[in-house]
């Protein structure tokens, strides 16, 4: 525990200490302030509760892009730099290091999430929303971000390349998006699985309504795992060449 520690705390130091984190953040926050302005406000008058439903939509399209982004130098970005060699012979395991890189990833994320609270307390100040389907969506969100950043870092740790792992990640997470559509398209029982392996339409829909159900948590908590323990895997073998 005390290695993948010094672990997420060198990868945290290097974000802090790097205009590209600043950047991702801050013109991703800009963008959903803008958005929930125009698309979530709008123009007409709608009940608080949808403004809460459209805050955590335009959430999860923007966090899910800041985990991409985020997550694709993680391991890449050592191999780019000759920095892998060290780490390799360091005595910190596999799954130390991937588990450090991901948890580096989680806190800037998890703070970048923190700040948007202001946007659904605008809502709850000037309409009539409960604690609970704020605090459900926000769940939604974070297990949303660990999801995905598990994704990436994944295709950070088999990608050469910090854009290859960029293109890697969107493709797979893209894909787990889109089940819902091959879903419509296929018979049962295959149809039940793209449906149940669909990253928004079946999993992220009830939080948003402040819905908080056990299936969809432990859905996004498995994901996050599966792509780790590969990208563990996957280090590990790498080490044995």
């Amino acid at each position: 525990m005390r290695q993948m520690l010094l672990v997420a705390r060198r990868d945290l130091a290097g974000y802090l200490n790097s205009f590209w984190g600043y950047a991702v953040i801050a013109a991703l926050l800009l963008v959903e302030g803008l958005f929930f302005n125009g698309f979530a406000l709008g123009n007409q008058p709608k009940y608080s509760s949808k403004v809460i439903e459209d805050f955590f939509y335009l959430t999860f399209g923007i966090t899910t892009a800041a985990s991409i982004l985020l997550t694709m130098r993680l391991v890449a970005e050592e191999r780019q730099t000759g920095t892998i060699v060290l780490i390799d012979a360091s005595p910190v395991s596999s799954w130390q290091l991937v588990g450090g890189k991901y948890l580096s990833a989680m806190t800037v994320l998890v703070a970048m999430v923190a700040a948007t609270a202001y946007m659904p307390a605008l809502v709850f100040v000037n309409g009539k929303v409960s604690y609970g389907h704020i605090f459900a969506g926000y769940l939604g969100v974070v297990l949303v971000v660990g999801a995905v950043a598990a994704v990436g870092t994944f295709a950070s740790a088999i990608s050469r390349s910090q854009l290859v792992a960029g293109f890697t990640s969107v493709a797979i997470t893209v894909s787990l998006v889109v089940m819902w559509l091959l879903a419509k398209v296929a018979d049962p029982p295959i149809a039940d699985i793209f449906s149940y392996l669909s990253l928004f339409e079946r999993h992220f829909r009830g939080f948003m309504r402040g819905q908080i159900n056990s299936e969809d948590v432990v859905f996004y908590l498995s994901i996050a795992f599966v792509f780790l323990m590969l990208a563990s895997r996957f280090m590990a073998a790498r080490r044995w060449r």
